[in-house]
């Protein structure tokens, strides 16, 4: 199958995928049409069983780390590493909601950015909430923090975002390098996320309140020096140019160690807690946002995406890139993106702050703020029309502060 025709299948194919995998009716798994989908197009041959299999083999270890990640942060939480930062946010904030506004701000940055979004999505925010309520704090402000930290919170390594994950390899960066060039647009966006919600919500967040008596918890010491060291972990892998999955593998493997004497793992929880079921999404979305961009897409994206690493043209590549995302989803438009900038670090780097930024504007733009909704209890869950008018009002602007930063720091540190 070619021409037209063979456009119009995968186009339909990618647009079906993403509306399963966002509204995932009846609780089906994301991978419910992606699968099948891509199988379709290998076998009518809209993409090659080489093309496909050439991009299931590069975006394998990809997944895998996507996978034990998720398994680390699950074990993280279990341990007690988020009910103890929650607990320490807490006492910082003094009963202070708008001191525990800025705190929250930064701890869904950090979380974001040694554990991934996910953490921050799925076991940060439902401490953040309970923290909230306990400090007589509104909810809506700092629910909105883990969201919106866990899209933009994402840039500063490569281990942060899944996008930045596929986009890593192309760019030729050491992981160090990686956090280098993406630090200053990491603190912007943190700063930027802060002012923002602090605006947004100024009437909704009192100076003092009266917080609940609690017992304070105490700090789970083994499970935070694991934590640090598969941090460290994560670059050293890099170093010698080993997947990073191994180390976060590694923190697992200690994480379980002590409750493998205690016989207390259960095999389906850790199953369930890889998310088997969006890892097979993944790996069917490559194969099918390669079939799209064969046939037209990547053609139109070569037109549109500028040459050069001035500032202008990373102005240019980080808002196409945050236009696509919020089109068609976050990680379809980097699968689309990469493959055309690959090579040139800066581009590639600017992609990156359009893909993680870009997405607060809109439900659709990523996976984990439409998990973020559905998680949320039903009186925080957001209104529709305040998510998307801060999300409209902050998005372009935070966009245009972090990529002068990005900017700035190829001046600083060089190409």
């Amino acid at each position: 199958m070619s021409g037209a025709l063979a456009e119009t299948v995968a186009v339909a194919v990618l647009a079906l995928s993403l509306v399963v995998a966002i509204a995932r009716p009846f609780g089906t798994s994301e991978a419910l049409v992606a699968v099948p989908g891509a199988a379709l197009l290998v076998a009518t041959g809209v993409v090659g069983w080489h093309p496909a299999l050439d991009r299931l083999r590069e975006i394998g270890p990809t997944v895998a780390f996507l996978a034990a990640i998720l398994v680390f942060g699950h074990l993280c939480a279990d341990a007690g590493v988020f009910g103890f930062l929650g607990d320490r946010a807490a006492a910082l904030s003094r009963g202070r909601p708008r001191g525990l506004l800025a705190i929250v701000v930064a701890l869904a940055a950090g979380v974001t950015a040694v554990l991934t979004l996910d953490a921050t999505v799925v076991l940060l925010t439902p401490v953040v909430l309970t923290t909230a309520a306990r400090l007589g704090a509104p909810v809506r402000p700092h629910a909105y923090a883990c969201t919106r930290l866990a899209n933009s919170g994402s840039l500063l390594l490569p281990v942060s975002n899944l996008t930045n994950l596929l986009a890593f390899g192309a760019t030729g960066l050491s992981f160090g390098r990686f956090a280098g060039l993406m630090l200053l647009p990491w603190l912007v966006a943190g700063a930027a996320e802060w002012v923002g919600l602090r605006v947004f919500f100024r009437a909704d967040l009192p100076a003092t309140t009266a917080p609940a008596h609690h017992e304070p918890v105490g700090a789970p010491r083994y499970p935070l020096a694991v934590l640090a060291v598969t941090v460290a972990g994560f670059v050293l892998a890099s170093s010698f140019g080993t997947s990073p999955a191994w180390a976060a593998l590694g923190g697992c493997v200690l994480l379980l160690a002590p409750r493998v004497r205690r016989r207390d793992v259960r095999l389906d929880r850790l199953i369930d807690a890889a998310s088997p079921g969006f890892c097979l999404f993944v790996l069917a979305l490559a194969v099918i946002v390669d079939a799209v961009t064969r046939h037209g897409l990547g053609r139109e994206l070569h037109r549109l995406v500028p040459d050069g690493i001035g500032l202008l043209a990373l102005f240019a590549t980080a808002f196409l890139a945050a236009v696509l995302a919020n089109l068609v989803n976050n990680l379809p438009a980097t699968l689309a993106l990469v493959p055309i900038v690959a090579g040139q670090p800066a581009l590639l780097l600017a992609v990156l702050l359009g893909v993680n930024i870009g997405p607060n504007a809109t439900y659709g733009g990523s996976l984990a703020t439409l998990l973020w909704r559905r998680l949320l209890p039903e009186p925080d869950k957001p209104r529709v029309k305040q998510f998307h008018v801060l999300g409209i009002i902050t998005v372009p602007v935070i966009l245009v502060l972090t990529t002068v930063a990005l900017w700035g720091g190829y001046q600083v540190l060089g190409t």
